[in-house]
C-alpha cells in the first residue's frame, strides 16, 4: 500500500482515481500529475514501484497544496469571510447555503433535521 501525502492510497484502484483519495487532488489535477510524470493514469495503484511513489510524492510536495494544509487554508478563508461580517460569511455563521439556493422548501443537508413549531396545531374539519 502506498503511502502519499500522508494518505494510504487504495491499490485495487486506477492511479488517476487513487489520487483522489488525498484532500485537494481532485479528478483534473490527477490527471495532470500524471501526464506531467508521464505515467498511464488507466495503471493500477498496486504495479508502481517505490521509484514512481517516490516521483509522486516529491510532484505533490513541490506543486500542490494538500491535506492539512489545504484544509487550513480553507478554514482560514471562511473565518475571514466570517470577521468581515460580509453575506458569506453570515450565512456560514448561521449554517444556511451560502451559494443562493433557495431554503423555504430545500436545504434539509444543510440547515439540519426539521423542528416542530411549539403550539401549532392542525385544524381538522
Amino acid at each position: 500500500m502506498a503511502r502519499i501525502a500522508g494518505v494510504n492510497i487504495p491499490t485495487d484502484k486506477h492511479l488517476n482515481i487513487a489520487l483522489t483519495y488525498i484532500y485537494g487532488i481532485g479528478r483534473t489535477t490527477a490527471a495532470k500529475i500524471c501526464k506531467d510524470l508521464k505515467m498511464d493514469p488507466t495503471r493500477k495503484a498496486a504495479t508502481l514501484d517505490d521509484d514512481e511513489i517516490f516521483k509522486i510524492r516529491e510532484y505533490i510536495d513541490a506543486n500542490l497544496v494538500v491535506e492539512g494544509d489545504k484544509r487550513r487554508e480553507v478554514s482560514m478563508n471562511i473565518k475571514r469571510l466570517q470577521d468581515l461580517r460580509c453575506y458569506r460569511g453570515i450565512r456560514h455563521q448561521k449554517k444556511l447555503p451560502v451559494r443562493g439556493q433557495r431554503t423555504q422548501s430545500n436545504a434539509r443537508t444543510r440547515k439540519g433535521k426539521a423542528i416542530a413549531i411549539a403550539g401549532k396545531v392542525k385544524v381538522t374539519k
